[in-house]
């Protein structure tokens, strides 16, 4: 029996990590009738990833735009979304992450009484305003879907200690695992062009890439890190590549502290996903905040240095290929150059097992969708 499945997305992150599940689903016509929504809570870096994978929305609600909050944006999807799920009826309507729209796709989908899935279920912090305001959406969509696909065992745990039904959870990996495995495929068709895109940078040394967005950073958070970066580049022989977000907040805290005119610093627009793949690749060591780069670096054995005070993924920790650094700029500074000046601490992260998965989730959950027929 055919059925129809609604992917509802608006961010980067959730293109990436469906596109591989979208693409496997597609290769069953006889199986599964898809349809995609998104609602460009991100736009420009959303389509990035989807024209790179070659996915084609049916809908775009675009409601980016200037200024906006939570609240203008939870509004504009729950009401865009209405008439979608009303005209398509479809039989499962799948959810990923945490964001607004994950939330509203989820609540929408309730409201008419369609089943849901959730990809990448089961991801807690335990405060509930950190992150801001995805934990809170993560619980939630956890008591409205019927089919949780977590990432980790620990993630699987997390659920049957909110007493989601065990039955309906299934640990199958995290789907950007698949959607990386993809992406290097498709980078090293075309190596050259990646390689001239960062001309600037001198790959003969030892590569940082840095990356942070996070909402509760902003502030003496930033400044801290910016004030962290600074000294790592003063003191180390390294190039640090920044795609710096386009919040105002955060470009003007790299100003503020001087990043713009350090030789070794470069302060780069945000990376499409292909580009962002490459650079993590050829790079020597990551700090982030970013959820996805936690799961994706230790893949291409890249140590990540976390710049948040906790984090969903607690699992990357514990296997040894992450560590907490915090927003501390001594701390920043300390794990950084002990990375740099340590092989033996290299090695230990860099060859640690990734315990995100290896490739194969996509496959296991259209596996999993047919025997629930």
């Amino acid at each position: 029996m055919m059925r129809k499945i609604l992917f509802i997305f608006g961010t980067r992150p959730e293109a990436i990590k469906f596109a591989p599940l979208i693409k496997e689903m597609q290769k069953k016509p006889g199986d599964f009738n898809v349809r995609i929504c998104v609602t460009g809570q991100h736009k420009e870096m959303l389509y990035q990833v989807l024209d790179f994978f070659n996915i084609k929305p049916d809908y775009d609600l675009e409601i980016m735009e200037p200024n906006q909050t939570l609240f203008t944006i939870t509004a504009k999807i729950i009401k865009q979304i209405e008439p979608i799920l009303s005209k398509e009826r479809p039989d499962l309507v799948f959810v990923q992450g945490d964001t607004t729209t994950v939330f509203m796709g989820a609540l929408g989908a309730f409201y008419d009484q369609i089943p849901v899935a959730h990809l990448e279920a089961g991801l807690r912090t335990g405060d509930m305003y950190s992150p801001f305001p995805e934990e809170l959406n993560r619980v939630m969509v956890s008591r409205i879907a019927k089919y949780h696909f977590t990432p980790t065992e620990k993630a699987a745990q997390n659920l049957a200690k909110e007493n989601v039904n065990k039955e309906n959870v299934y640990n199958v990996g995290n789907t950007v695992i698949d959607a990386l495995h993809l992406a290097i495929e498709l980078v090293k068709e075309d190596e050259k062009k990646y390689l001239q895109a960062f001309d600037e940078i001198d790959f003969s040394k030892r590569i940082i890439l840095v990356t942070g967005h996070r909402r509760e950073s902003i502030g003496s958070g930033f400044h801290n890190i910016c004030e962290a970066i600074k000294s790592i580049a003063d003191n180390n022989d390294v190039e640090i590549v920044f795609p710096i977000h386009y919040s105002p907040a955060i470009r003007e805290a790299a100003k503020e502290t001087g990043l713009y005119d350090v030789s070794n610093i470069h302060i780069i627009d945000p990376l499409d996903y292909p580009h962002l793949v490459y650079l993590m690749s050829r790079s020597y060591v990551v700090l982030t905040d970013s959820g996805g780069i936690q799961e994706e670096a230790p893949s291409l054995g890249k140590p990540v240095l976390v710049m948040r005070n906790t984090t969903e993924r607690p699992e990357g920790v514990d296997a040894g290929v992450a560590k907490l650094v915090g927003i501390n700029r001594g701390k920043i500074i300390e794990e950084t150059e002990n990375l740099l000046r340590n092989n033996d601490e290299y090695a230990r992260m860099s060859e640690a097992v990734n315990p995100y998965g290896n490739g194969s989730a996509s496959k296991e959950i259209v596996s999993i969708l047919n025997e629930k027929e």
